[in-house]
């Protein structure tokens, strides 16, 4: 026998079933999270850290805690659904527990009762839990892209009557709306979030060679993301010179002799506009965004923009590709002249944009969320090295980034200048008889 060999055999399982009684042995980055009394529990590890598998269990002591009624478990995809979280679930709260029976045509785990109901949803699919009022919420693989900003809100709707906790377990992928809505405003020192962050080997079935060789494989990025669970400017992010700490601001009335810019993005399923206020020291204040979604109308659209600049020194607006002339014509119609972008290369308005940034003159208010999380994921494609391509990724998607560079074609940057634990326990519980 190896020591390699007798060191596994050492190792508890997760699980471990003693007659009626489930044991749950917990590693140290479990431990702090089933410990924490946060409203929301972001668990941020290494890939196969024990995160997916620790959720059900959590999930059960919350339903527990809180009775009857809805609770909610997403992930980013509906493949991702099905490989993994479904059949953690499955096995916990059917075959385990037998607290209920899953319905493949509700995509929910019923109770026994009827009087409970755990409800899957996809990332990519939010609409599926809008009539639901629940208690609870597990949220994995949150990290990804396909995991939204816009289905990270519809689930804090859906808990906002019972002010239900969230348990989100992830790798990290991007930054986002999870690092600027979540991560940083723990660290902050918002007290309802608590980030718990560990690497692989935390998990001690997780061999250590297999870290090791991720580490010489993978750029130290990559490494550090996920394998070690820690944030790492990610290559390929367009705006990497974009500094939040430096740039994100508190809100403030923008006087009303600041001159106005806006920047819009054409569509009718995804319009969108941001709003620009130019400072006396020339830098430009991001104050208000709009991305309303499908089913308005051209004057709804209108209305609303000038509601937002009632007040103040619009100069100009901004908007659209070259091909999309009919649009800005219609918008003239309606009183809103809208001027064609200066430049039409994607990667020229961009480098705009960039430079901008490296002279820290693009300052963002903090509840400008949407912005926040397309300006800290907008990235280039990867190749198979990790390496950046010339090509955008998932560019249409952007659409307040989209805004911005359009806006941006009207003004030439300056010269760049330099910037300145816990122990392990173990947890019982008492399986349902079948």
């Amino acid at each position: 026998m190896t020591m390699e060999t007798a060191v596994r055999q050492v190792v508890k399982p997760f699980r471990e079933v003693d007659g009626e009684l489930l044991r749950l042995n917990f590693h140290v980055g479990q431990s702090r999270a089933w410990q924490s009394a946060a409203r929301i529990v972001a668990m941020l590890a290494g890939s196969q850290g024990g995160k997916t598998c620790f959720a059900p269990h959590w999930m059960y002591r919350e339903i527990e805690r809180c009775g009857e009624g809805d609770y909610l478990a997403g992930t980013a995809t509906f493949p991702l659904l099905n490989l993994k979280m479904l059949q953690e679930y499955r096995l916990v709260f059917c075959d385990l527990l037998n607290w209920g029976e899953y319905k493949e045509s509700d995509h929910a785990v019923w109770s026994r009762d009827k009087k409970s109901r755990l409800i899957f949803f996809s990332a990519t699919n939010p609409e599926s839990i809008e009539s639901a009022t629940a208690k609870a919420a597990h949220l994995d693989e949150a990290g990804q892209k396909q995991f939204s900003q816009e289905t990270w809100d519809a689930v804090n709707r859906r808990l906002a009557i019972h002010r239900g906790r969230i348990l989100i377990t992830t790798t990290l992928y991007t930054l986002g709306w999870l690092k600027s809505e979540v991560y940083d405003r723990a660290k902050a020192g918002d007290k309802s979030i608590e980030v718990i962050q560990f690497p692989s080997t935390a998990n001690p079935a997780y061999p250590v060679e297999e870290y090791e060789r991720a580490r010489t494989m993978m750029p130290p990025w990559k490494f550090a993301m996920f394998s070690r669970g820690e944030y790492a400017t990610p290559a390929g992010l367009v705006y990497d010179s974009f500094e939040a700490g430096a740039c994100v601001l508190d809100r403030f009335p923008i006087p009303k002799e600041w001159p106005v810019y806006v920047g819009h993005d054409f569509g009718t399923a995804n319009p969108a506009a941001l709003f620009v206020a130019l400072s006396p020291v020339g830098e430009f204040v991001v104050f208000a965004e709009y991305a309303p979604g499908a089913g308005h109308s051209a004057d709804e659209h209108v209305r609303e923009w000038q509601r937002i600049t009632s007040g103040l020194n619009v100069m100009a607006r901004v908007g659209g590709s070259h091909q999309e002339e009919e649009t800005r014509q219609l918008y003239n119609a309606h009183g809103w002249h809208i001027l064609e972008p200066r430049q039409r290369s994607v990667q020229e308005q961009v480098l705009r944009v960039i430079g901008q940034h490296r002279v820290n003159k693009i300052k963002v208010f903090r509840d400008c969320r949407h912005y926040l999380d397309e300006k800290q994921s907008f990235s280039y494609a990867l190749d198979e090295k990790y390496q950046p391509t010339d090509k955008f990724d998932d560019e249409q998607r952007y659409h307040l980034m989209a805004a911005e560079r359009y806006l941006h074609t009207y003004f030439t940057p300056e010269t760049a200048i330099s910037r300145p634990a816990s122990k392990p326990v173990a947890y019982g519980v008492r399986m349902g008889k079948k």
